[in-house]
């Protein structure tokens, strides 16, 4: 087995590039697709380095992103090593990024650098940011704006994200669902617990409204995706005495939700709610990301037959978990698809990547690119 893969996810992993910094990963990364021809491009904000790499003119366009940012270790006792330090035991490769995703962006520049040697139609190209695990402002997304003030297309995108459940490739990413969070701050009026009837309790008013938003039927869902969750994450009220009704109550809520909603409707019968409940309130809204979909097309073709004939693997297609930048890119008009390693220890304690899948991970990316480029 190549230790290309191996090597580059090492030096990678060794750089502790918690969000929103990039340790020199993109310097590293930047170096090696220079040498095969790319034209580079920092597109930086604030703190958070971008790079936009290009090989080639024309379309069609192929997309491969990523991000070198990584979640907080927490703490560092709780490792059985160092989690900036890449480890190896049991077959697997350890540190801080090893599966989400320094594992993808190493098997990606393989990929990229044996590719390089063969002629292609079309262009190749890289968007790798440092600010995926953080508030994602300036990474993809300031990334997608300024290539959409330019007109510049792309047609294809594969997403390094950690996808596959048990084994690699059993499972890919042809969409997710779109975030919608809310901030609702219900105003009542402070009093003594012996005299109610002086007071306003914002808690027992705003609880039989927050318990039918939770009972509600948002959408059924449909093909693709699952019916629209709502969740409420944070519930605050209170000063700290039991005896005294407190003056507001705050509650932050999050819908996920399908193509069988916008989120203009979602708000709009929140406000019903709360207004039919005569809550006296304030509601700040936060679109995270919107719904996409790859139900078809070229990407998904190469990525089955790639799979196919590398690892004799058909993935299954979902549009579950969280939010990725794909749901940026999506925003160009895409096609966004998402593979990657096994996803069971991302943001944990002693995360992974099973060695062995590392090379294979390469020949699939590599597969890929030549079944959009080369044909």
């Amino acid at each position: 087995m190549s230790a290309e893969v191996f090597d580059l996810a090492c030096e990678l992993i060794a750089r502790p590039s918690v969000t929103p910094h990039d340790a020199g990963c993109l310097d590293l990364i930047g170096t090696r697709l220079a040498r095969c021809g790319f034209a580079l491009e920092r597109i930086d904000a604030g703190d958070v380095s971008n790079l936009w790499a290009t090989r080639g003119r024309g379309g069609p366009v192929f997309c491969f992103a990523g991000h070198t940012d990584v979640v907080p270790p927490g703490a560092i006792a709780a490792w059985r090593s160092d989690p900036f330090v890449p480890s190896v035991r049991d077959g697997s490769l350890y540190g801080r990024g090893a599966a989400d995703m320094k594992s993808s962006l190493a098997a990606m520049v393989v990929a990229i650098e044996r590719f390089a040697a063969d002629e292609q139609r079309g262009t190749l190209a890289v968007l790798f940011t440092s600010d995926e695990e953080g508030i994602a402002l300036d990474g993809t997304r300031h990334v997608v704006e300024t290539l959409r003030a330019r007109g510049q297309p792309v047609d294809c995108c594969l997403v390094g994200e950690p996808s596959s459940q048990t084994r690699l490739g059993d499972l890919l990413r042809n969409g997710r669902r779109g975030s919608l969070n809310g901030r609702l701050r219900v105003r009542g009026v402070q009093g003594h617990v012996a005299y109610p009837e002086k007071a306003r309790n914002p808690i027992h008013l705003a609880l039989p409204a927050l318990d039918e938003l939770r009972t509600i039927a948002w959408d059924g869902g449909n093909a693709h995706f699952p019916a629209t969750s709502f969740q409420i994450s944070n519930l605050t009220a209170g000063t700290g005495a039991e005896n005294v009704i407190p003056p507001s109550l705050e509650a932050w809520f999050n819908f996920r939700y399908s193509t069988a909603s916008t989120a203009a409707g979602l708000e709009a019968r929140v406000h019903e709610v709360l207004a039919r409940h005569g809550l006296d309130y304030e509601l700040d809204w936060q679109l995270s990301g919107e719904p996409f979909l790859t139900a078809g097309g070229r990407l998904l073709e190469a990525v089955q037959a790639t799979l196919a004939a590398e690892l004799a693997v058909t993935p299954v297609l979902s549009t579950g978990g969280g939010t990725s930048d794909g749901r940026f890119i999506a925003r160009l008009g895409t096609e966004v698809l998402e593979l990657g390693p096994v996803n069971e220890t991302i943001h944990k304690v002693d995360e992974c990547v099973a060695i062995a899948d590392l090379e294979p991970l390469a020949r699939i990316y590599e597969g890929i690119a030549r079944r959009v480029l080369c044909r």
